[in-house]
């Protein structure tokens, strides 16, 4: 016999009831809790939220301060806690202005120095750019107050990282993409790095963001956060810390000798005819001192002219230098069509292999310009050189080159970790050329090397990276630097790396897993929320 439709409805209302009485015990305590300089209604909290934001560039390098990158989400998902949806996505835009506002100011110094943009103008762009930035963690805050009828643990651990996460990731499509300042990029050289050859740059961002919730809960709810918080998160880094004991590739054959032959061309000059012999021969000069090298590595369009023109005279004199030292080359050069107006940025296999590749994701107005019909006149005023690119297609054959199969990439591009993986398992070397004097003495070209060292660990496959104006480096396949040249200097980079065969779980899955994770997550605790509030 079932029971009276009485009894149904007092259970249900007890049901309610205790939803009720749960959500206003973690509410009361939150309230209680936290410090009063971080009430919701005390306005300087605005004012935190943009001051962390600027500190937390400090995490990446050239700082390398990678507790910064837990520390000041945690303070901002603590001034999330208990304000209104408005709020919150203000305070997110605050602190994401303060972030890029630093972290990528060197937007700038491409602009203006090298780009030709007036001062006003330039610092007008970089506004813009940066405001566009911040809407992404102000999206966070306000769609993270959508869960605000949970408790505190699932709001700060959960939903405010995997929204982050979420939001990350999808900063790295819109509009061609934008990756920079992950949180994971600051935890290269952490034990949290070991989850990118499982889950790659996002899954390490969501480790950093679920230890900065997990900081913030323990601020905010401090009745549990010896006995739940704190042991959480010492357990997520020792769960990382075991990670990291997985072998997921072997070594390929010896080691082979490298050189990365950093020319430090000034752009000034770069592409003026009158000095084109000039860097010609500094190139064919440091390439000929590389004694033992295998592998020769000019950097990201390196040759200062297009290459069919240049071919005739500059091909034999570095086959004779590939000969003598039994070795290969990898050159950046541009490349015309013949007879057409196509170019593209490529790099050229010249010695004992032949072959090239040709750069797929170009950078927005440094390679190619968006609406051309509405922007046309722009590339002409910015008066930057060979800026009008064609992309290239994407079933192009990998480069060989002493005698191991390449994964080449062409500046930005190592910035996509999906990009990357797309030669793997084939390729047992990674090599990426740049052109980092756009950037100046700026973050930026540090901020590259760590994104290098990521999609290294992220494929577990040793990468080159030649750079006209430095850092150039030598990284291994867990992401360590083995050799690094100074910047602003002619210098050849020597040393020994490994190839390697195999794949890690990224390598063969990509993101799909990760982000599907979190959406299903989110999709539950939405759910769940949704529930309390009908409650």
């Amino acid at each position: 016999m079932g029971q009276p439709p009485t009894s149904t409805f007092n259970i249900s209302t007890t049901h309610r009831q205790a939803h009720y009485l749960e959500q206003t015990f973690y509410e009361s305590s939150s309230k209680k809790l936290i410090p009063r300089f971080l009430k919701h209604e005390n306005p300087r909290n605005d004012l935190i939220a943009l001051l962390t934001g600027a500190m937390t560039p400090l995490a990446f390098e050239p700082f390398g301060l990678f507790p910064i990158a837990i520390l000041t989400p945690a303070i901002l998902f603590v001034l999330w806690n208990d304000t209104s949806r408005a709020r919150a996505a203000w305070r997110g835009f605050l602190f994401g202005f303060g972030m890029f506002g630093v972290g990528v100011s060197w937007i700038y110094v491409s602009l203006h120095t090298y780009g030709n943009m007036p001062a006003p103008l330039a610092g007008l762009a970089v506004v813009f750019f940066v405001a566009l930035l911040a809407a992404f963690p102000a999206a966070v805050g306000w769609l993270q107050a959508y869960f605000q009828t949970l408790a505190i643990g699932w709001r700060l651990v959960l939903v405010a990282p995997a929204i982050w996460v979420l939001l990350e990731w999808s900063r790295s499509w819109f509009l061609t993409g934008f990756p920079w300042l992950h949180l994971g990029y600051s935890q290269v050289d952490t034990p949290l790095a070991a989850i990118a050859p499982l889950a790659g740059v996002y899954g390490v961002s969501f480790a950093a963001a679920a230890s900065a919730g997990l900081l913030a809960a323990a601020w905010v709810d401090r009745r549990l956060a010896g006995r739940l918080y704190v042991p959480a998160a010492a357990a997520l880094w020792i769960v990382a810390w075991l990670i990291g004991s997985i072998t997921w590739v072997q070594p390929l054959g010896a080691p082979i000798q490298a050189a990365l032959v950093q020319g430090n061309t000034p752009l000034t000059i770069k592409w003026r005819p009158e000095y084109r012999n000039e860097i010609v021969d500094k190139y064919l000069a440091l390439s000929d001192s590389a004694l033992g090298a295998q592998l020769i590595v000019w950097p990201e369009a390196a040759v200062p002219d297009y290459f069919d023109r240049i071919r005739p005279t500059l091909v034999p004199r570095i086959e004779r230098i590939a000969k003598d030292r039994d070795a290969d080359f990898l050159v950046g050069a541009i490349e015309r069509d013949p007879g057409k107006s196509t170019y593209y940025n490529s790099v050229f296999v010249i010695g004992g292999a032949a072959g090239s590749y040709r750069k797929q994701h170009l950078v927005p107005f440094g390679e190619f310009l968006p609406l051309p019909a509405l922007l046309g006149g722009l590339l002409n005023y910015l008066q930057i050189p060979m800026s009008n690119f064609s992309v290239g297609t994407g079933d192009q054959a990998l480069l060989r080159a002493a005698g191991h199969v390449i994964g080449v990439s062409v500046c930005y591009e190592d910035a996509f970790g999906e990009e990357v993986i797309k030669a793997l398992p084939a390729a047992s070397l990674l090599v990426n050329v740049s052109e980092d004097s756009w950037f100046g003495r700026s973050f930026a070209p540090h901020q590259r090397l760590q994104m290098a060292r990521m999609r290294a660990i992220e494929a577990g496959r040793p990468m080159l990276r030649a750079a006209n104006t430095g850092p150039s480096a030598i990284i291994d396949h867990r992401g360590l630097v083995l050799a690094r040249s100074p910047q602003f200097q002619s210098y050849v980079l020597q040393g020994s790396v490994q190839p390697t065969v195999g794949a890690t779980a990224y390598a063969r899955i990509g993101n799909v897993p990760v982000v599907s994770a979190l959406l299903i997550v989110l999709g539950a605790l939405a759910w769940r929320a949704r529930r309390l509030r009908s409650s």
